[in-house]
């Protein structure tokens, strides 16, 4: 067993921003592998977060961001439990994050939940329309109709969609890691997308 010194314990709550107690743990778990000891605490996090996703969520600003050269802007409504939390830099830069990412990606709704069940609806239709002729058993159609509504969600759902800093993890990750580190509840609530000319 390694030994855990102050100075690991430190720089893991650096890197982490986790508290002590729960950096020590991760150490100790690890065996004073301060990298498997980060990923330790992620996934002590997102599980965290997964807790707090039913506390209630009053709070928060509205992030607005314009890309240079005036022709697009976004303008997000992110909600937290406290004002506190609220005006913490950590929160303000998760929520400029999900301005540009709304920018680049141009989603179209926050969750799936979001999404007209008759936008669903259309899209299994092309995708029937689609596979028409493809002579495979009905079993081995819907499979593939999951795997292209999967891809659908990607591009219009903001929480499905890739982040566009880190392509591994999605914006539903990086909103659950946000809650562990800010140990309250957040959630994107809606926003708006505008482009010169576009209706």
């Amino acid at each position: 067993m390694a030994k855990i010194t102050t100075e690991m314990i430190k720089e893991l709550r650096e890197r982490t921003g986790a508290g002590l107690l729960d950096c020590k743990k991760a150490l100790e778990q690890a065996d004073g592998d301060l990298d498997k000891a980060v990923e330790i605490l992620r996934k002590m996090g997102i599980a965290k977060a997964d807790k707090k996703l039913d506390r209630e969520t009053k709070e928060g600003i509205i992030e607005a961001y314009i890309h240079p050269g005036s022709q697009l802007g976004v303008l997000v409504e992110i909600n937290c439990e406290t004002d506190f939390v609220a005006r913490t830099e950590d929160f303000k830069h998760f929520a400029h994050e999900i301005a540009m990412q709304i920018a680049a990606a141009a989603p179209k709704y926050v969750s799936i939940e979001d999404i007209p069940e008759e936008v669903i609806e259309k899209e299994k239709e092309i995708y029937l329309a689609q596979l028409k002729d493809s002579k495979k058993p009905p079993h081995v159609i819907d499979k593939i109709i999951e795997g292209k509504l999967k891809k659908f969600y990607q591009e219009v759902v903001l929480l499905e969609q890739p982040y566009i800093r880190d392509e591994s993890k999605t914006i539903r990750d990086l909103l659950k890691e946000t809650i562990g580190k800010l140990k309250e509840n957040i959630r994107i609530k809606r926003f708006a997308r505008f482009r010169v000319g576009e209706e």
